[in-house]
C-alpha cells in the first residue's frame, strides 16, 4: 500500500490509472453473448481517497455506452471521452475517505489499440478471451488501469449455456436458468486490473495430477479434440509447481488454471491464478514445455509481487524467464549456466542499446530484455551462491506477497544477502546498456 500511495503516473502510459485514490474491490457483474459479441456490465468499485480531498477522478473505460454513474448513491457529473471516464462527485471527497462508484455500461467490446496491435478483449471465432498487458483491461470494464493499484475480485458472467466461462480465481457458483448460466468468480488477492482474466468457449475440463492434502489445485480448461496433446504437453505442470514452491516459496493463490484458446495465439499469457495459451502451443511434444514453466513462475513474478510502474517489467520477464532454465535445469535439460551461455551469445550479436531497469516504452516487449533479464538474475544467483540466492527469492516474495515493487527496492533487498558490495554487478547488469561478460560460475538448484 505505501508503493500505491507513493507513486505517480506511470510515466510509460500516463493516460492510465489515477494515482489520487486506490481500489479496494470490484464486483463486477458481466452478460455476454458470442454471437453478436455483446456485453452489457455493472461494476460497483470500492475505492480509497488519496492523501488530498478529490473533487474529481478518472477510471478507465474504452468505448461503451455509459447507462449509469453514482458516487456513493448519488448521481456525480461526468464524461467519457477517449477512453477516460472522468468523474466529478457531487461532493468533494475527504483525503482517505472510503466510497463507492457504481457504472453501468454496454457495448460491443474490442481491443485497445496499442504499439503492440489489439490488447484485452478479443472476440473468437466461438467465445472470446481476455488478453490484458499491458493496457487492455479497459477494453471490457472500468478500471483504475496502473499495476500497483491492486484489488480483489468478484466476477459474475452470464452467458448461453453452451459456453463455460473461465476466470481466475475459485468458482463460487453456476447456476443455470432456461438457456443462460451464471458463472461466479472470487478472487480474493490484491490482483493488479491487466491481470484479470476471462475466457469464455466450448472447453473440456481436466484435473492436473492429485494435489493432494493441502496441494495447489490445477484445472486445464481445453478444446475436446485436443485433449491426448495437452495430456502430454501439461504432464510435467505438477513437477514444476512443486519445484517452484521449493525454490520460490508457497504458490501465493488457492489455484491455478490453464486455457487453451480453440485458436493460435502468438504468445501464452499469464494472469493471476489463470493462464491462457493457444493451440499452437499444444503439439504432443511438449514442445512449449519452457513457456509452461514460463507462466506459471509469473504467478510468483508479476502477480503475486507486481511491479509499481511498467519501467520495472523485468522484475516479472526475468525471473520468469530464469524459471524456464531452473526448470530446464532440475528436469535433466541444460543446466541454467548453458542456457545463460547461449542467451549471452544471441545478445552478444544484438544492438546493446537496452537499459535492463528503465527498457522505455517502444522495448519493454523485446526479446532482449527477457534474455538480459534471465542473465542479470543468473549473474546475481553465480554472486550469491545458491544457498544465499534462494533464501533471497523466498525472502523477497514473502515479504511483498500480495504488493508491488521497485527495482531499487529489490537491489536493496538482494544487498543484505552477500558479504561483498552488489552494486557494480547491478550498475552493469541493469543499468548499462553494454552487454557484460557472461557469469562463469557453474551453479546448480538447491531449495
Amino acid at each position: 500500500m505505501a508503493v500505491q500511495q507513493a507513486v505517480g503516473s506511470d510515466p510509460y502510459f500516463p493516460d492510465n490509472g489515477d494515482p489520487r485514490y486506490r481500489v479496494h474491490r470490484y464486483e463486477l457483474t458481466l452478460d455476454y453473448r458470442p454471437g453478436p459479441n455483446r456485453l452489457s456490465g455493472t461494476a460497483r468499485i470500492n475505492a480509497i481517497a488519496g492523501r488530498a480531498p478529490l473533487n474529481e477522478f478518472q477510471l478507465n473505460l474504452a468505448d461503451f455506452r455509459i447507462g449509469r454513474v453514482r458516487v456513493d448513491g448519488r448521481q456525480p457529473h461526468y464524461t467519457h471521452r477517449g477512453g477516460k471516464l472522468r468523474i466529478r462527485p457531487a461532493k468533494s471527497l475527504r483525503a482517505g475517505a472510503a466510497f463507492t462508484v457504481e457504472v453501468q455500461w454496454s457495448g460491443n467490446p474490442k481491443p485497445v489499440s496499442s504499439a503492440w496491435g489489439g490488447i484485452g478483449w478479443e472476440e473468437l471465432t466461438d467465445g472470446a478471451l481476455v488478453a490484458s498487458q499491458p493496457v487492455g483491461a479497459p477494453s471490457w470494464y472500468p478500471c483504475n488501469d496502473r499495476p500497483a493499484d491492486k484489488a480483489s475480485y468478484l466476477i459474475s458472467v452470464t452467458t448461453p449455456s453452451a459456453y463455460a466461462v473461465v476466470a481466475g480465481g475459485r468458482l463460487l457458483t453456476r447456476t443455470t436458468k432456461a438457456s443462460t448460466t451464471t458463472w461466479v468468480y472470487e478472487q480474493s488477492a490484491p490482483t493488479s486490473s491487466y491481470l484479470v482474466g476471462l475466457s469464455i468457449g466450448k472447453y473440456q475440463t481436466v484435473l492436473l495430477g492429485d494435489p493432494g492434502l493441502g496441494g495447489v489445485p490445477m484445472h486445464g480448461h481445453i478444446p475436446a479434440h485436443l485433449l491426448p496433446q495437452f495430456s502430454r504437453d501439461f504432464a510435467r505442470q505438477p513437477g514444476m509447481m512443486d519445484l517452484f514452491q521449493r525454490l520460490f516459496g508457497p504458490y501465493p493463490f488457492g489455484e491455478y488454471a490453464v486455457v487453451v484458446a480453440d485458436e493460435e495465439l502468438d504468445v501464452p499469457v499469464e494472469a493471476q491464478g489463470l493462464s491462457l495459451f493457444g493451440v499452437n502451443h499444444v503439439d504432443g511434444a511438449r514442445g512449449s514445455e519452457r513457456l509452461v514453466a514460463h507462466e506459471l513462475a509469473h504467478q510468483w513474478f508479476g502477480n503475486s509481487v507486481s511491479i509499481a510502474d511498467w519501467r520495472h517489467i523485468w522484475l516479472n520477464e526475468g525471473f520468469a524467464k530464469y524459471a524456464e532454465w531452473l526448470w530446464s535445469e532440475r528436469s535433466g535439460g541444460r543446466s541454467a549456466q548453458q542456457l545463460a551461455a547461449a542467451a549471452h551469445r544471441v545478445l552478444s550479436s544484438r544492438p546493446q542499446d537496452l537499459k535492463l531497469a528503465d527498457p522505455g516504452r517502444k522495448s519493454m516487449f523485446d526479446d532482449r530484455l527477457y534474455q538480459r533479464g534471465g542473465l542479470a538474475v543468473h549473474a546475481l544467483r553465480c554472486a550469491l551462491g545458491d544457498d544465499a540466492f534462494f533464501r533471497m527469492l523466498r525472502g523477497w516474495l514473502g515479504l511483498h506477497r500480495g504488493g508491488a515493487v521497485t527495482t531499487s527496492m529489490f537491489t536493496a533487498h538482494a544487498a543484505r544477502f552477500s558479504a561483498e558490495p552488489l552494486d557494480e554487478l547491478f550498475e552493469a547488469w541493469l543499468y548499462r546498456p553494454a552487454l557484460p561478460p557472461l557469469p562463469l560460475a557453474e551453479t546448480r538448484a538447491t531449495a
